[in-house]
């Protein structure tokens, strides 16, 4: 990969190369802040590509973070949801447990509860 990356950087700078070779034609360029009386054509070729390059590598980063903060923000949500359900379902067992355990101190006293008969004599 790393010999492809080489290879393609020389093949670039010999496009660029002869790109300001052929175009020598000097020609006059106004940069809105400045004026540049003579410039070669190859040359402008070169720094409006290369500007190209900087703001389309700019914006292409600035996309990714939004997308990239996208997709966690979704991982996230998921992540969430799963917690909740996971929660619910642990507070489900504990409220059942905790019924059976009442249910069952509840029959405990009701069985030790012995009733004494009423005489109607007490009064």
């Amino acid at each position: 990969m790393r010999y492809v990356l080489v290879l393609l950087l020389i093949v670039i700078f010999g496009y660029a190369l002869a790109l300001v070779l052929q175009n020598s034609t000097e020609v006059s360029v106004d940069l809105l802040f400045s004026q540049v009386p003579a410039m070669r054509l190859g040359l402008l070729l070169l720094l409006t590509l290369a500007l190209g390059i900087i703001v389309g590598l700019l914006l292409a980063v600035q996309i990714f973070r939004v997308f990239q903060t996208n997709w966690e923000i979704k991982r996230l949500r998921k992540d969430i949801d799963h917690l909740r359900k996971e929660q619910i379902h642990t507070a489900q067992l504990a409220a059942a447990e905790a019924v059976a355990n009442a249910n069952t101190k509840h029959e405990k006293t009701v069985l030790d509860v012995v009733e004494e008969p009423r005489n109607s004599n007490h009064l």
